[in-house]
């Protein structure tokens, strides 16, 4: 079986957005397009409370109930069977869906047969990146879309030494056309 993960398509990682990942909208056609060829479908969120510790190292972001916090709007939700809400706490960065507070991630996956978990979504270099690395550790074959994902590059070279670090780990990097 196999599953997608949607990694924070949110309105603020996008254009606009408080924290906005260049291009990050691009990435929204090419997820609705494959979404429809996965057994199951999951998003994650970042879902911050306003006076998290998060807000330290970033500017303040997807704030629970807020309009940055929502989905890209042309994000096509209607696939998507479970929500996982991250970075919930006031000391939790919550950069992984692995660390989602409302559910045990892994073991949702495993009781549900999924053994090829693909991830799509923002950032590269930050939660995707994080997702990928947990979902490999965790026995799960692993592919990244590299078409469906887009880097924050805060760094010039973050996005590079992320792919090269998840594909260290055993995650498989393909496009979309390759599903």
């Amino acid at each position: 079986m196999k599953a997608l993960i949607i990694v924070d398509v949110q309105n603020d990682f996008c254009p606009g957005g408080a924290l906005a990942v260049k291009d990050g909208d691009d990435i929204v056609p090419v997820i609705n397009r494959i979404a429809g060829r996965f057994d199951l479908v999951l998003a994650s969120r970042d879902w911050h409370p306003e006076n998290s510790i998060h807000f330290d190292k970033w500017p303040v972001h997807c704030v629970r109930n807020t309009p940055g916090a929502d989905y890209h709007p042309d994000l096509e939700t209607a696939l998507i069977r479970q929500e996982l809400l991250k970075g919930t706490g006031n000391h939790d960065d919550g950069y992984s869906a692995f660390e989602a507070t409302n559910i045990n991630l892994a073991d949702f996956l495993k009781e549900k047969g999924v053994t090829d978990l693909y991830i799509a979504g923002l950032a590269t270099d930050y939660c995707v990146k994080a997702t990928a690395l947990d979902a490999c550790k965790k026995g799960f074959h692993t592919y990244v879309f590299t078409d469906a994902v887009k880097a924050v590059n805060a760094i010039p070279g973050d996005e590079e030494k992320a792919l090269t670090e998840m594909k260290a780990a055993g995650c498989k990097m393909i496009t979309s056309m390759q599903l």
